[in-house]
């Protein structure tokens, strides 16, 4: 891949996560529908096996966005709750997570259902109300999830002061921005 981590973010959009598809030539990375990769032997592939863990498409938005966000690498999933759930797998049964309390409600049944079940702690809090977040942002604190806008009510959260606050505690600051 080309090296563009001097370049300004507008050449950064436009450039990053692609070369020239080898075949055609083409410029831009062609969205590839296959579900399947030629290999000459078991696990000795071209870099791609199957299409649900890894195929160029995917990969050249992978780039793209860490180059856009000044990250080293990026991840990208068919569905919002399938990123919910990669996210929530950084933390351990026991550990506290601080949460919105107005968020989606796969993501709730998600946190209620599934990992409260699991042992996850979550504490919901009004993340609208700066002070209510700094109290619940605790030492124990391992992640904080907001949403913002939330969904449904709309509700907005001061990301620079939270992601502060989580910062303070190590803690791991995760932002669901469906609705932004």
């Amino acid at each position: 891949m080309q090296d563009l981590s001097q370049a300004r973010f507008a050449t950064q959009a436009v450039h990053a996560g692609t070369e020239p598809e080898a075949m055609t030539g083409a410029i831009q990375v062609p969205i590839f529908q296959t579900s399947t990769y030629v290999q000459n032997a078991p696990a000795d592939h071209k870099g791609y096996e199957y299409s649900r863990t890894h195929n160029p498409t995917r990969g050249a938005l992978e780039t793209a966005v860490a180059v856009l966000e000044g990250g080293s690498w990026g991840l990208c999933f068919a569905s919002g709750m399938a990123a919910v759930d990669t996210a929530l797998r950084l933390v351990l049964p026991g550990q506290k997570i601080v949460a919105g309390d107005d968020l989606y409600g796969g993501t709730r049944r998600l946190f209620d259902k599934v990992y409260g079940k699991m042992g996850y702690c979550f504490e919901y809090v009004d993340t609208s109300d700066a002070e209510a977040v700094a109290k619940a942002v605790t030492s124990d604190t391992v992640m904080v999830w907001l949403e913002t806008p939330s969904n449904p009510l709309l509700k907005i959260t001061d990301l620079e002061h939270t992601a502060s606050l989580a910062r303070a505690c190590n803690a791991l600051c995760v932002v669901d921005n469906t609705f932004a």
